[in-house]
């Protein structure tokens, strides 16, 4: 029997669907699928949100994972580009109401719904566009400017979807992803290598007398440790900077954050106890792990007050 749905990759390589005829229910089941599917984590968030929203993010989440592989899965950079510079076609098509791929005729109804903006989801094709053509960064600046537009977006339309649009919780929110953009970066440094990227900045390696010759060779030297290390307490002063979020958001979306938060930590407590070797053996959060950290998250929690 024939599958149902396709995965982004395959969905451009066969022509009947993209010459399908998608409506709003077909579509729906799509994101849902493609939600399920893809993405290990998606279950326990949703199940700390609403259940009038479950839709909403697959929807969202949709959106972002096919531009994730239409970066990362095609193999060609050159190629991700003229994709990726479709998919930003079809999302201004969308906002003009016209759409036809089924991502965008799902996502059309959550846009209405919560009156989310473009920008959130133009900025996260734009940062899906710089990994085809930056691989490295000189400093800290260049770094965190680049989380601005790879991180913060998501952050900034779940706030949106959960009805919170002022700046201040959206302040609290970019530090929040951008501690969490971090943390992956220092959990992968070798996985991202592998695909050609080191996000380490180059003057961060160079104060500490190491370069990126050491995270080539795999070699964790005194100097890599020491930009490690650096690199850790700057993803942890961004985690302090959002902690207020979680005492201003409703106690479902309050559990998610502070639970997302509490995961990130734990890796950058993990990159410590091993002596910021992460060239060696790549950290990860356990099953127990996240057994702690949901007990941890749950006796925080009675009696904040809903927003």
């Amino acid at each position: 029997m024939r599958q149902a749905f396709l995965l982004p990759k395959e969905f451009l390589a066969d022509p009947g669907f993209a010459a399908r005829v998608w409506d709003e229910v077909e579509s729906s089941r799509y994101t849902r699928w493609l939600a399920r599917r893809h993405y290990e984590n998606f279950h326990v968030v949703s199940f700390l949100l609403p259940r009038a929203l479950h839709q909403d993010f697959y929807n969202v989440y949709a959106f972002c994972r096919w531009a994730d592989d239409l970066a990362d899965e095609i193999g060609d950079p050159a190629e991700s580009l003229r994709l990726l510079r479709w998919w930003r076609h079809e999302l201004e098509r969308m906002y003009q109401g016209q759409c036809l791929h089924p991502v965008f005729v799902a996502l059309r109804a959550t846009v209405e719904r919560h009156a989310l903006p473009q920008q959130p989801f133009a900025d996260l094709i734009h940062a899906f566009e710089q990994d085809q053509t930056v691989t490295s960064y000189e400093d800290w600046d260049e770094l965190l400017a680049y989380c601005r537009y790879s991180a913060n977006p998501v952050g900034r339309l779940v706030l949106g979807l959960c009805g919170y649009r002022d700046l201040e919780r959206q302040h609290l929110s970019d530090a929040t992803c951008t501690a969490l953009q971090l943390a992956n970066f220092w959990q992968d440094v070798s996985v991202d290598l592998a695909k050609g990227r080191i996000y380490l900045p180059r003057q961060v390696l160079t104060r500490h007398g190491s370069s990126y010759g050491d995270i080539r060779s795999l070699n964790a030297t005194p100097g890599f440790r020491g930009a490690m290390e650096e690199a850790v307490d700057l993803a942890r002063s961004f985690f302090q900077q959002g902690r207020p979020l979680v005492r201003m958001v409703n106690w479902r979306l309050a559990l998610d954050v502070d639970l997302f938060s509490r995961g990130g930590l734990c890796i950058l407590e993990k990159i410590r106890r091993q002596d910021y070797d992460v060239l060696g053996r790549r950290p990860v959060v356990s099953s127990f792990d996240r057994i702690r950290l949901l007990a941890g998250s749950l006796a925080g929690l009675p009696g904040r007050r809903a927003l």
